[in-house]
């Protein structure tokens, strides 16, 4: 069964729109659809040409759109499909007919290199608020094959953001279909499901996330952390025995440096202590890298350390690290949004506790906030070190778990 809004996807191809936008809250049933009627159109109206379905990382475009796809009862007994995985595309055949969609990422401003010289008879950007324009401009001028569509999916963000001015302000002109879309929208959502998913946000992320609206990020970044809930003064023994034990770093020379201890187990993610120096601290001299890793061996203890994530700049730190041999460095993951979003959601399900004696972080958390003068989505760059490497820990590990749940 599809919603009403859900057959307007289907019958996009057939309108005489240009685009199509579509946006709203998650699990809304906008992009599984998309993908199957944008193959589908490619499929009727084209043999022998290319095709690119974009995310922001070739990874998240694959996980999201084509394994889901493939995957499908309907496209297999549809379609022959080919999935060649090292060169990121997927081959559809039907009868005589056969064409070929490309697998793009759009993470950074170099991105649009990627996609450069490609002539495409149409493109399916999903994720398209967090790719940088100079990408989505280059995917939209490979299209100029005749009868080339534009099919872009997203969830909203700053009311300022590019995409929000330059398409779905002006979609009269740009000749695009804009839909809305709601998490009712999605006739596969059960009562319970609707609930849990509306139970897993709060603040920016449950406005843009599960209402769809394009609002400005203001007031705390994590204003449902709350210390009766997340702090504590004990860690569970099983943790302490049975956990996985990593370390997160937010490295500074000027800056403060903060590291966190970790320990993961059951599913929750406990700061068991940390390391906290601000060398700006009247009194205080600056320390070397050496006196650092020192800081860190004594964090550790005698534990068995998994991992230590740093900061990816970090290059002179790490490099310490790697020298003394005891610990696995990994680059830290250090997309901003991403991760504050999914702090946000951990903190929301009370899988994030914090050892009272953590007083850096703690601090830190009650007094995190958006920067309601910047033109996107930003946070104020003052006392957030522990705000780092906290995400780094999230971003790095616990979204995995995150992934394994659904999420």
């Amino acid at each position: 069964m599809i919603s009403d809004k859900q057959k307007k996807i289907l019958a996009f191809p057939y309108s005489r729109y240009d685009a199509l936008i579509c946006d709203g809250a998650v699990r809304s049933g906008k992009t599984s659809l998309m993908v199957v009627a944008f193959i589908d159109w490619a499929m009727r109206e084209f043999s022998g040409q290319r095709f690119g379905i974009c995310g922001k990382t070739v990874g998240s475009a694959t996980e999201n759109m084509v394994i889901p796809y493939i995957s499908r009862t309907y496209a297999k007994d549809r379609y022959t499909i080919h999935w060649r995985r090292s060169q990121k595309i997927l081959e559809v055949r039907r009868g005589r007919r056969v064409n070929y969609f490309e697998v793009f990422g759009g993470r950074d401003e170099s991105s649009f290199t990627l996609i450069q010289g490609r002539t495409l008879a149409g493109v399916l950007l999903d994720e398209v608020v967090l790719m940088p324009e100079s990408f989505v401009d280059q995917a939209l001028a490979r299209c100029s094959v005749e009868g080339a569509k534009l099919w872009f999916s997203c969830n909203p963000g700053h009311p300022s953001h590019w995409f929000k001015t330059e398409w779905i302000d002006k979609r009269e002109e740009r000749n695009a279909l804009y839909l809305h879309f709601e998490m009712t929208d999605n006739p596969s959502l059960s009562d319970a499901t609707l609930k849990r998913y509306r139970s897993m946000y709060a603040g920016v992320f449950y406005d843009q996330y599960v209402r769809g609206l394009w609002v400005i990020a203001e007031g705390l970044v994590y204003p449902m952390f709350c210390a009766a809930d997340h702090v504590v003064d004990d860690i569970p023994w099983q943790a302490l025995q049975r956990g996985k034990w990593s370390i997160s770093v937010d490295y500074g020379t000027v800056n403060p440096t903060s590291a966190g201890l970790w320990c993961l187990w059951a599913g929750t993610a406990y700061r068991v202590c940390e390391y906290y120096y601000d060398s700006r601290v009247p009194g205080r001299a600056r320390r070397t890298d050496e006196e650092h890793y020192a800081a860190l061996e004594h964090l550790a203890g005698d534990r068995c350390i998994e991992r230590v994530i740093v900061d990816p700049s970090a290059a002179s730190f790490k490099e310490t690290i790697q020298r003394h041999g005891r610990f696995a460095v990994w680059d830290a993951d250090n997309s901003v949004l991403d991760g504050i979003r999914l702090t946000a959601t951990l903190l929301q399900a009370g899988r994030i506790k914090i050892h009272r004696d953590c007083k850096d972080c703690i601090r830190e958390f009650q007094t995190y906030r958006w920067d309601t003068d910047a033109a996107k989505d930003t946070v104020i760059k003052e006392d957030d070190h522990a705000m780092d490497d906290c995400r780094y820990f999230v971003a790095t590990i616990m979204e995995r778990e995150m992934r394994m749940d659904g999420v």
